[in-house]
């Protein structure tokens, strides 16, 4: 423990005696991380809440706002509708993201706009169709045949 700072002495001048002590004794030769660069934590602003960001980081958590988290799911969904085995699983994958975004459109929760607004059934089920129709064209050149899987419902 250092002693009190002399009345008197300028507190400056007072501390740097201080720390040209404490080196001439040798007690920064052994300091943890001696030779590193700072952790970016360090050099950046000061934040109320650097403890929660790291153990987030730390534990692989993430949080985003609910309009950025349903605006994923959305493009989520999408891609399994166009993926769909069957025009029966696009349309309840699809009535089930409308749902939750005509929803967020009616009690917007806090955070940035959510930017999407319900999916066109029709529309993406005829572009899952022609997905399927080139895709099945593709397997029929490939099989030979050229058969319907007959999973469509019309």
């Amino acid at each position: 423990m250092t002693e009190r700072k002399p009345p008197g002495v300028d507190f400056e001048s007072w501390v740097d005696k201080q720390i040209r002590d404490a080196d001439a004794r040798g007690e920064f030769q052994h300091l943890e991380g001696v030779g590193k660069p700072l952790p970016r934590e360090v050099e950046s602003t000061y934040d109320e809440l650097w403890w929660v960001k790291r153990k987030m980081a730390r534990e692989g958590f993430s949080v985003l706002p609910p309009t950025l988290a349903l605006r994923k799911e959305a493009e989520d969904a999408l891609e399994a509708a166009l993926a769909a085995p069957s025009e029966r699983i696009v349309r309840k994958i699809l009535a089930e993201i409308n749902a939750k975004i005509s929803d967020m459109m009616f009690k917007p929760p806090p955070g940035p706009p959510l930017g999407k607004k319900p999916y066109d059934v029709e529309d993406v089920v005829r572009r899952w169709r022609e997905r399927r129709a080139a895709s099945d064209g593709r397997e029929g050149q490939n099989r030979g045949d050229g058969q319907d899987r007959g999973d469509r419902q019309d």
